[in-house]
């Protein structure tokens, strides 16, 4: 008798992965490296529900479990092997002077105390503090489409401070030292910067609060638009530094006096004119805001006062009012003769790193992840950040009749339609066409 089963087709990446991949291939030294390396990133791609070991390996290469387990958590092929062919596609894909780079970080639920870097931090996706990992996050973009270019794991003090637990998760010895994300930020962005172009950094108030991060930008002449803290002091961009006159009584202050006072940013654009503008054309509608801005002096200058600071860097303020009445801040090293519109549209490029986060995680799986060591999560991160780079170059190039125009749509198409397949046996065979 006949019997109709359903099979899954030949993903349609079978025309395009293995030669968009095979150069990566290339890099790692060893047979079965070279062998796992593209069905994991396939496994990363295919529409398996979950990304972790077990599931990708039953979807896209059934029996390969112990062999995926081996090559992600215990053999030591380094990511630097991958990694300046994989910046020289993100950059030849989304580089450019129109580019900005975007620093952020995600974080990764865990429950347990022995993966590497858990502990109770805060997380933005959940709003509050939950048992996570943290990874310092840099972003390619150029206007609406991003790419992630680094991925790595922040260690907090609870960790930096025990030896034997670092040791045990196998943290190399040149990251056991106790570093802040922003420093962590600085180290990656001056180990990726001669492999990439672009033209302006971008940061929340995360990083952008940060007077010394700031500083660290400008001093490597680099443009930025960061995010600050409302209460974030400013003078007029006008202020002058008065010489000290000699008290009557007592000794000369060492320290210049400014000449006009000091003001929070938000009380120097309370009475600033606010305007509607819009600053992208979205799916459905424009998008718009009220924004105010205006050019200043940040006082993160010599500290000559107990918490009280000299002027510093010149830049722009800019404040966006968002549903609500609330105000959210950003600071901006662009010339003073940039425009309003250009300040509010770079400014709100940040958002693209949320959307590669999102992306990681539910489109490649990066949060589905169940090793605990260092190595092993940085394979991982590192192989899921190919996986998105092939799904984007498919979106942006369209080779072939693909049509999707976002990352889920590609996605989506490239796993095709569940056809019957006429069997000319019986009923018993159903399970021989499982896999794809």
């Amino acid at each position: 008798m006949l019997v109709f089963i359903m099979r899954r087709p030949l993903p349609r990446w079978t025309r395009h992965f293995p030669s968009w991949f095979e150069p990566f291939q290339s890099q790692l030294p060893h047979k079965a490296q070279r062998r796992l390396a593209p069905l994991y990133v396939q496994g990363l791609c295919s529409m398996a529900r979950r990304k972790s070991m077990t599931p990708m390996a039953q979807w896209i290469a059934p029996g390969s479990e112990d062999q995926f387990q081996h090559f992600i958590t215990d053999s030591p092929w380094s990511t630097a092997t991958l990694e300046p062919l994989f910046l020289q596609r993100a950059n030849a894909l989304l580089g450019g002077q129109d580019a900005v780079l975007i620093i952020d970080d995600t974080c990764l639920t865990k429950f347990g105390t022995k993966s590497v870097g858990v502990t109770k931090q805060y997380s933005g996706q959940v709003g509050g503090l939950t048992q996570c990992q943290c990874l310092v996050s840099l972003t390619l973009a150029q206007h609406i489409f991003p790419v992630p270019v680094s991925l790595r794991l922040f260690l907090p003090r609870d960790w930096t401070g025990d030896l034997q637990r670092m040791k045990a998760a196998g943290v190399p010895e040149e990251h056991q030292q106790t570093q802040s994300k922003w420093a962590v930020a600085l180290e990656e962005l001056d180990r990726l910067r001669p492999q990439l172009n672009f033209g302006l950094v971008l940061a929340d108030a995360g990083y952008g609060a940060t007077a010394a991060f700031r500083q660290a930008l400008s001093e490597r002449q680099l443009q930025w638009s960061v995010g600050i803290h409302s209460t974030q002091k400013v003078y007029p961009a006008d202020v002058q530094l008065l010489p000290s006159v000699k008290p009557v009584h007592g000794r000369r202050s060492k320290y210049p006096t400014p000449s006009q006072p000091r003001q929070t940013v938000r009380e120097t654009l309370a009475n600033a004119v606010w305007h509607q503008v819009v600053w992208r054309q979205g799916t459905k509608a424009p998008l718009s805001g009220r924004f105010a801005a205006q050019y200043v002096c940040l006082a993160d200058g010599t500290e000559y006062r107990q918490g009280q600071h000299l002027p510093g860097q010149a830049a722009w303020i800019i404040g966006e009012e968002r549903r609500g009445g609330e105000r959210k801040y950003s600071a901006c090293n662009l010339p003073p003769e940039t425009s309003f519109e250009h300040l509010v549209e770079v400014t709100k490029r940040r958002w693209a790193c949320e959307l590669t986060h999102r992306e990681l995680k539910q489109e490649v799986g990066l949060d589905h992840f169940e090793g605990r060591s260092w190595r092993g999560l940085h394979h991982h991160a590192q192989l899921c950040m190919m996986a998105l780079l092939f799904l984007q170059w498919l979106r942006l190039s369209q080779p072939d009749d693909l049509r999707g125009d976002s990352v889920p749509a590609i996605r989506e198409e490239l796993a095709g339609a569940v056809l019957p397949v006429r069997c000319m046996t019986c009923c018993s065979c159903t399970g021989l066409f499982s896999g794809p």
